[in-house]
């Protein structure tokens, strides 16, 4: 199989592009070439692995896997970055969510993980501490952890 190429042009889907239903199908195909190891990626950008977290049909968040670190990741956005829809937020979803991609990331290869937030985010780092995540410093605002993905 040839060598795949995304450009990095960080295109974005509208909600209406998104409804559509060949347009939700070149975003997932989108998505999912940006995991493989043979995808040719714009510079700067890693390999990645997106989840998704839904209830049913209901999109709850977004989770990342980055399957190697830049020094600019390695700095401020580590392995793993996730997001919840703001109204979801607060009912436990990104514990859920961080603790089901620990396995993800230790069959990429990657123990421990990098998980990173603002300083000011209390949420965020209790999330990281109940996955494991012991802080190793602060560096440009944000507060890194290392998170083991094996459980033993």
């Amino acid at each position: 199989m040839g060598a795949r190429s995304i450009v990095g042009t960080e295109e974005e889907w509208t909600r209406d592009q998104a409804a559509d239903p060949a347009e939700f199908a070149r975003l997932v195909a989108a998505i999912r070439l940006e995991a493989e190891p043979d995808t040719e990626l714009a510079a700067g950008l890693v390999h990645q692995t997106v989840l998704w977290f839904v209830d049913g049909v209901e999109f709850l968040g977004r989770l990342s896997i980055r399957h190697h670190l830049t020094p600019a990741l390695t700095e401020v956005g580590g392995h793993i970055g996730y997001c919840v829809r703001p109204s979801a937020r607060r009912k436990g979803y990104a514990t859920q969510m961080l603790a089901q991609s620990l396995p993800i990331a230790a069959a990429l290869g990657i123990d421990p993980a990098l998980v990173t937030c603002d300083v000011d985010n209390t949420g965020s780092r209790k999330v990281i501490e109940a996955a494991g995540g012991e802080l190793e410093d602060e560096r440009h605002g944000k507060l890194r952890f290392w998170v083991p993905t094996h459980v033993e």
